[in-house]
């Protein structure tokens, strides 16, 4: 192998700013068996509050497995192949929305861009396909952060 730079460590504030920056990571949880369960989403992240948020389905595998054990992380690439952040912690699912804009629907509703996000009847008819697919929220809250980027020109 040849002698290259080391991994810079990315402290907390670019970490933070690289998990807002992407949309999509893979989501690792533990199987029964104990070997990680991978699967890529779409997340929200939130800052202030250490929370990565990920709408699913009740019926999916990785729901189960939280309820189970709620250990998780999140794994997100950087803008490059040289860079990515991990963020650890513990997972709680809510439950799954019943009534269009009940609790959940308007959380799982506000994980959307605001520019994206849909307003009125737009909304109303969301709000209802969130109910008809049995959504639920994934709340990660994340008590690791941690990653590394590699300064490589060329």
């Amino acid at each position: 192998m040849t002698q290259g730079p080391a991994p810079r460590v990315l402290s907390d504030e670019a970490l933070s700013g690289l998990l807002a920056s992407q949309q999509f990571g893979t989501l690792a949880t533990v199987k029964r068996s104990g070997h990680p369960h991978l699967t890529t989403m779409m997340y929200s992240w939130d800052p202030e509050t250490r929370v990565v948020r990920f709408s699913t389905t009740a019926d999916r595998v990785k729901v189960k497995q939280l309820r189970r054990d709620p250990r998780a992380a999140l794994h997100v690439s950087g803008g490059d192949v040289w860079s990515f952040a991990v963020a650890e912690g513990e997972a709680e699912v809510s439950d799954v929305t019943t009534a269009p804009g009940d609790v959940v629907g308007r959380e799982l509703l506000g994980m959307i861009p605001e520019a994206a996000r849909p307003v009125g009847e737009d909304a109303e008819t969301f709000l209802k396909g969130l109910v008809d697919e049995r959504r639920v929220v994934i709340r990660l809250r994340v008590g690791k952060l941690y990653g590394t980027a590699l300064d490589v020109n060329g």
